[in-house]
């Protein structure tokens, strides 16, 4: 097991299901391998602010997972910058209000669907925060509470 950080591994980082299903590979190369142990570096902080184990279901993909998960050319996740996680026993919203309100610097942070939290590390820094509902109404700009249907 090769360690990125102190709590997270390049498994952990690079697996997906999708390329597991379709027998995509979904190893970075050394550039973008780079950014993953950026990435895991910065997590590091994530994990320090609440204190226990954070469950990454989305990190780097390649272009072909990328595309097959319907993600955008342009997602940080293709350049080893982004991460899907949750947090056991608790909100994808609380996690990303904490966050938000933390010192963590970041670019992006997206509380996705009510489902899991993006959390991104691309050098622009903007600390862009968003919230996405459903992808009828799109993005739409701070942390926001989705209501369970």
């Amino acid at each position: 097991m090769t360690n990125l950080s102190k709590h997270f591994t390049l498994a952990e980082l690079t697996r997906s299901a999708t390329a597991e299903k379709r027998h995509f590979s979904n190893v970075p190369s050394p550039h973008i391998l780079a950014n993953v142990t950026k990435t895991a570096e910065a997590m590091e902080e994530v994990r320090d602010l609440f204190g226990v184990p954070i469950r990454v279901s989305s990190g780097y993909r390649s272009p072909a997972v990328n595309q097959a998960v319907g993600g955008t050319g342009k997602s940080a996740h293709c350049f080893g910058w982004a991460v899907d996680f949750n947090i056991p026993d608790l909100r994808p919203y609380d996690v990303c209000r904490k966050i938000a309100a933390s010192g963590v610097v970041f670019d992006q942070l997206i509380h996705e669907y009510g489902a899991w939290t993006h959390i991104s590390f691309e050098p622009r820094l903007r600390h862009q925060l968003l919230t996405i509902a459903n992808a009828r109404q799109g993005y739409k700009a701070g942390i926001i509470a989705i209501p369970k249907r």
